[in-house]
């Protein structure tokens, strides 16, 4: 850590930014999309730098690891569909949810941490580019509020589409990470389900689609990551001075 990380010294509030992948096994995306945003944190970029000494990210890369070890599509050894299992998972039936739902609640929890973002990330069957599903909320502001992180990161990844991004509160989604947390945490807190095409995205102003391809779900993630310095320079979290915006495309 560099000497501005005035997130790592001791009694120091913390801001928590968490990620999750591969709850669904055959999501494969997912998980290049993921280390797009691992890649680019633990790099020597400026934004990275800048995003380290400010924030802690907390990123379990695979929450379904033994369906995918059995090319599963959907569930886990015992045929669970994870992401229907987040209001009360088991140790025994559910041991990844179980294990970050529990550090969760520990750190919402712990006044000195701040849990702000939750994104969980998936890859869609049907619907191309990427996109996010977000929380309805009786608070007009809040639900305002919520609407700035994929705003921005629209402007910093082009395959990424606002007009596709939805929010909602349907029922057979209740047990996924996106709703169980919305309704856990605080109104601080903005919790996302960030989708990604299995095939192709279009781009503003063309009609053919591009195929993804394991790099274009790298960039997504590295886009991803950036896009939280846009979102605390707007909150004024990072002086705007401190870094360079040098696009990651």
């Amino acid at each position: 850590p560099s000497p501005a990380a005035a997130n790592l010294r001791l009694g120091a509030e913390q801001k928590v930014v968490f990620i999750t992948a591969r709850v669904h096994p055959g999501e494969t995306p997912s998980s290049f999309v993921c280390q797009g945003i691992i890649d680019f944190l633990v790099s020597q970029h400026p934004i990275a730098e800048v995003l380290r000494d400010h924030l802690v990210f907390k990123i379990a890369p695979m929450l379904n690891p033994d369906g995918v070890y059995l090319g599963n599509y959907r569930c886990s050894l015992m045929g669970f569909d994870l992401n229907r299992h987040w209001a009360n998972p088991s140790p025994w039936a559910h041991p990844t949810l179980h294990g970050v739902k529990q550090l969760i609640i520990e750190m919402y929890n712990n006044p000195k941490i701040n849990l702000e973002f939750y994104i969980d990330i998936h890859a869609h069957s049907t619907m191309m580019n990427g996109f996010m599903y977000g929380n309805i909320f009786e608070d007009e502001e809040r639900f305002q509020r919520q609407a700035v992180f994929p705003k921005l990161l629209c402007q910093n990844a082009e395959d990424f589409s606002y007009s596709s991004t939805s929010f909602n509160r349907d029922a057979v989604k209740a047990g996924t990470g996106r709703r169980f947390l919305g309704g856990l945490l605080n109104d601080t807190s903005y919790c996302y389900t960030l989708e990604v095409s299995f095939y192709s995205y279009i781009l503003g102003g063309l009609t053919s689609a591009v195929p993804y391809t394991e790099e274009a779900y790298m960039k997504l993630g590295r886009n991803v990551a950036r896009t939280f310095l846009d979102y605390y320079r707007l909150n004024s979290l990072v002086e705007r001075p401190l870094a360079p915006t040098p696009k990651t495309r």
